[in-house]
């Protein structure tokens, strides 16, 4: 027996935002302890994106995280505007993030870029960074 469907779309559906309200991580000694809120939250959501490389890991959608392992052996002058448009494209993802600006490169040893970028929320601005090594 097939489930019907008819006049699902219909119905008029209540889109509800989610609260920001999360398990706090600390990078530093790498535990989750305590919960924390608004911008804090923004910003670990910021570094968990950035660091996860999107399609590895089954747990996460593949809406989540962003793509760097195509991006070793290829030249600095494709990688940094390619840098720029995934680490955009990843953040822009979550609905509290409104734009990522502010790019800048360094190339603080060969095949690594450091990004540094402003990432403009609903909660306030954010700095954040990510070294790529390509």
């Amino acid at each position: 027996m097939i489930p019907s469907t008819s006049g699902f779309l219909d119905k008029n559906f209540e889109i509800e935002e989610q609260p920001s309200f999360t398990y706090k991580m600390r990078t530093s000694d790498k535990a989750v302890r305590g919960y924390t809120d608004g911008l804090e939250a923004v910003k670990q959501a910021v570094y968990k994106i950035i660091m996860t490389e999107r399609y590895q890991y089954i747990m996460y959608s593949w809406d989540y995280g962003i793509e760097l392992l195509d991006l070793f052996g290829e030249p600095v002058t494709y990688v940094c505007p390619e840098l720029k448009r995934r680490i955009t494209e990843a953040l822009m993802c979550d609905d509290r993030i409104q734009s990522v600006d502010n790019f800048e490169f360094d190339f603080p040893r060969k095949g690594v870029v450091h990004a540094a970028f402003s990432v403009h929320t609903i909660f306030g601005d954010i700095q954040a960074e990510r070294e790529v090594e390509f």
